[in-house]
């Protein structure tokens, strides 16, 4: 009598536990599927949270006549309130002449899918398979390997510093690549640490292609598929700490060496150049968004 009467208990409690999840089970499921989903977008980051840079805050106002560079604004190195998305025939036009036996390309990147053939990120001509004029940043299909370029057509000489670790497509990076004629080195950074550095001869680097933002200037194909900001270029060479200390200032950082920037871009809502030397871009398909943060941790 006594084993009956507990077994009735158990099964008691077993069907009200039944009657419980069949009552709110439906609800604890749609909760779930709208937490999971504003975590995608991105809602429980901190940087959701964070203050903003709007478009324009901070710039670079430039005295010709004392030789002098000033930041105005607000430029404490605020994340961004838009990034620029490239959707596969998106890109930003720049019509400036590259010649320079030094330069250093700084840009922050999230690809959403890594596509066919050799997306470029930015582009000045053809140094990869031409030996052209020029310069390149991009990344490779299969997700992983990618490369920064300089060549010499006069020369017929090209330098080539790559890497080959898998990414995702759902993480934000900081890319970069140095090269100088006078030492003969070409380094690719990944994160603000130096992933491969080849030497060759290439005295200097000198095209009239524009610069491409998104694709080859020389090429309808090889767009680049996902979103870029705070794009920066310097016609010196800097060294591996130097870009360390750029990578830790974050998505938002502000150029560090007014003298010798040539262009940025902070792509926060527009392809204007703050540099204070009027490079502004223009963008052709090109859509700005605030809805960003997924992916992107302050270093």
């Amino acid at each position: 009598m006594m084993i009956m009467k507990t077994f009735e208990k158990s099964f008691i409690k077993n069907q009200s536990a039944m009657e419980y999840l069949m009552t709110y089970g439906w609800s604890i499921l749609i909760i779930a599927v709208v937490l999971g989903a504003l975590s995608f977008l991105g809602i429980f980051n901190p940087i959701t949270f964070a203050p903003k840079a709007n478009p324009g805050s901070c710039q670079i106002v430039k005295n010709t006549q004392l030789g002098i560079s000033n930041l105005v604004g607000s430029c404490n190195n605020q994340v961004p309130q838009y990034v620029a998305q490239f959707n596969g025939n998106s890109y930003v036009n720049v019509s400036i002449p590259v010649n320079t036996p030094q330069i250093t390309v700084i840009l922050w990147f999230k690809a959403s899918t890594f596509s066919s053939g050799n997306p470029r990120i930015i582009a000045n001509g053809q140094p990869d398979g031409s030996l052209d004029n020029g310069f390149e940043l991009f990344v490779n299909n299969g997700g992983g390997s990618g490369a920064w370029c300089v060549g010499n057509a006069t020369s017929l000489k090209n330098s080539y510093a790559g890497w080959n670790k898998q990414l995702s497509t759902s993480t934000w990076y900081m890319y970069a690549g140095t090269y100088s004629g006078i030492t003969g080195n070409t380094t690719v950074f990944l994160n603000g640490k130096p992933i491969d550095t080849h030497v060759n001869a290439v005295n200097s680097i000198s095209s009239s292609h524009p610069i491409n933002i998104g694709r080859d200037p020389n090429y309808n194909g090889d767009y680049f598929y996902g979103q870029l900001a705070n794009i920066q270029i310097y016609n010196v060479s800097f060294s591996s700490s130097t870009i360390s200390s750029i990578y830790q200032n974050g998505v938002g950082g502000v150029p560090i060496d007014l003298q010798n920037l040539v262009a940025w871009w902070p792509l926060n809502g527009n392809a204007n150049d703050y540099s204070g030397n009027n490079n502004n871009g223009v963008p052709t398909n090109v859509v700005f968004t605030s809805n960003w943060y997924n992916g992107y941790t302050q270093p």
